[in-house]
């Protein structure tokens, strides 16, 4: 009989429809039934042995909120019957209704060892808690980044991996194969919470550098260095292919899934592993033939999920966070029929707007390495950025620019947005920044940057004592002198901090309703509950 490996993950939803993914046991097919009549089913696809499905739901009706059951070849395999959990359900959203958006990044998911987690409760299994005991429901939870980490693996993983392979050939403790990514994805998506969580509140993912490797991209001679390893193209193209089977494909609507010709071409196979190979040996040899980036559209308010790591342009006279074709997508999006939405959201991993002392240490070191201040110092800004993480927005300050400018004129004008809101995690503690344009070219939409980060994982005193310097005003003196150093252009916009920092396990909340957003940062605490940081009001009607 099948059984259920890993799921269900309710990950796409409109007004009358949704899917669901799940990984099963052996070939078959999964089918989800409502309790109102709706529901799908769908053939499992195989990759590397492992047997998937993502099932669409239709005949939905908006504003309701069915349960449902999923099903393996006729027999019900979800929810279990001693779960203590209420039942899963696929809520879909009416018109009118306020949109409550939940974000973060970072998710170390290692289980805590004989009961004491390393890094502090889990901010998502804190969420889970509150929404199974009757708490607000997020309509949708946004996954910004580092979902697994293929470079820092729990003790148990460890053992798993020293048990099928020597620890001591590279990359050691690290993985290295599709089959290792797996067991990432069982250690995070099976913790009981988060398992019935993502069961019953749609998500949207995108990855980031260690659901690859840390520092994923941060430049040509770092890629040229990884590149020369006998571990890297292994790794990289089981990181693809992983992403694309259980994050990927949840992002897409059913009509993109049914235009897509690898979907058609994986489903169609006995086994879809070479098909999928070949498709990530692609995106590496040539990022820009793939686009990872995504829009989703919920009501009046639009969410463009950015790709800020595989569609870098990396030669350092030419850099670029987004090459020409990501870019000019996100051009696209932003703009199309301004007045069909009243806020735009985008989500990228990593945070425009940065403290000002790392924002000028990055665009000093960019202009280093691009030779600026000559060869020596070129070779030194490479060590540092290595080094020091020096590879946000600000590292590619062309394209920081070509942001601001966009926000600008996305924001300017009878149809412009109430609110642009930036949402990135990566750093490992949470902020809320307001960037300010010259005299004359400052749109009229609220723009903001909103960070935060991590939902489970933790951050170094040191590093906390400089990211609360980084705002002060001694750390801009000192990153002006940077600059001038660098000969650095001014940035095009100013930034102040509107609040934080704030450090700990902790999710944002977006509430947005017509052309009102406010915003609410939480905490998890040890007795299993979330704490409010602060709640603001960021627009009103």
């Amino acid at each position: 009989m099948a059984g259920l490996r890993l799921g269900p993950l309710l990950r796409y939803i409109d007004g009358s429809s949704a899917t669901v993914w799940v990984e099963a046991s052996r070939p078959g097919t999964a089918e989800v039934r409502c309790s109102d009549g709706a529901g799908g089913t769908a053939r499992t696809f195989q990759v590397a042995g492992h047997h998937y499905a993502l099932v669409p739901v239709t005949g939905l009706t908006p504003g309701t909120a069915p349960s449902y059951d999923v099903l393996l070849d006729g027999t019900p395999v979800w929810p279990p019957a001693d779960s203590p959990f209420p039942p899963p359900v696929i809520r879909t959203p009416a018109a009118g209704e306020p949109l409550h958006v939940v974000f973060g990044s970072c998710r170390w998911a290692a289980p805590p060892a004989d009961g004491r987690d390393p890094v502090g409760p889990d901010a998502l299994d804190s969420l889970a808690v509150r929404v199974a005991a009757g708490g607000q429901r997020p309509d949708v939870l946004l996954l910004l980044g580092d979902q697994v980490y293929a470079d820092e693996t729990s003790a148990a993983t460890r053992r798993w991996l020293a048990a099928r392979r020597h620890l001591a050939d590279p990359p050691g403790a690290e993985v290295a194969d599709y089959e290792e990514y797996t067991r990432l994805y069982y250690e995070s998506w099976l913790d009981p919470e988060v398992r019935w969580l993502l069961s019953t509140v749609p998500s949207c993912m995108i990855f980031d550098d260690h659901d690859v490797i840390d520092d994923w991209n941060t430049s040509a001679a770092w890629l040229a260095d990884v590149r020369a390893t006998p571990w890297w193209q292994e790794r990289l193209l089981s990181g693809l292919m992983s992403y694309w089977v259980h994050q990927h494909l949840g992002n897409l609507s059913p009509a993109d899934l049914a235009a897509d010709p690898l979907y058609a071409a994986v489903c169609d196979a006995p086994d879809g592993t070479d098909e999928l190979r070949a498709f990530a040996a692609g995106a590496d040899a040539d990022p820009a033939s793939v686009r990872w980036s995504y829009r989703r559209d919920f009501g009046r308010v639009r969410l463009l999920m950015v790709d800020s790591r595989a569609a870098r342009v990396l030669d350092e006279r030419s850099r670029a966070m987004l090459d020409a074709g990501e870019a000019g997508w996100l051009r696209e999006q932003a703009l199309d029929h301004r007045e069909s939405y009243d806020h735009l959201l985008v989500g990228t991993s990593l945070p425009w707007l940065l403290p000002h002392l790392i924002h000028d240490l990055e665009t000093w070191d960019a202009a280093l390495c691009r030779g600026e201040r000559g060869a020596r110092w070129a070779r030194f800004g490479e060590r540092l950025r290595r080094a020091a993480d020096l590879e946000h927005w600000a590292a590619f300050p062309a394209s920081f620019a070509e942001l601001a400018d966009l926000f600008a004129r996305t924001g300017s004008g009878p149809a412009a947005p109430a609110s642009i809101c930036v949402l990135s995690g990566d750093v490992h503690h949470a902020y809320v920044a307001e960037p300010a344009w010259p005299a004359g070219s400052a749109p009229g939409s609220r723009v903001l940057q909103l960070t935060c980060s991590p939902v489970h994982n933790s951050v170094p005193p040191t590093i906390r004592a400089g990211f609360r310097f980084g705002w002060s005003a001694l750390a801009r003196f000192l990153g002006r002198r940077l600059t001038r150093h660098g000969r650095c252009a001014r940035p095009p916009v100013t930034w102040r901090k509107r609040g934080g920092p704030w450090f700990g396990n902790q999710l944002m909340t977006l509430t947005l309703h017509g052309r009102s957003a406010r915003l609410r940062l939480e905490r998890a605490r040890r007795d299993g509950t979330l704490e409010t940081m602060t709640e603001s009001v960021l627009t009103t009607r």
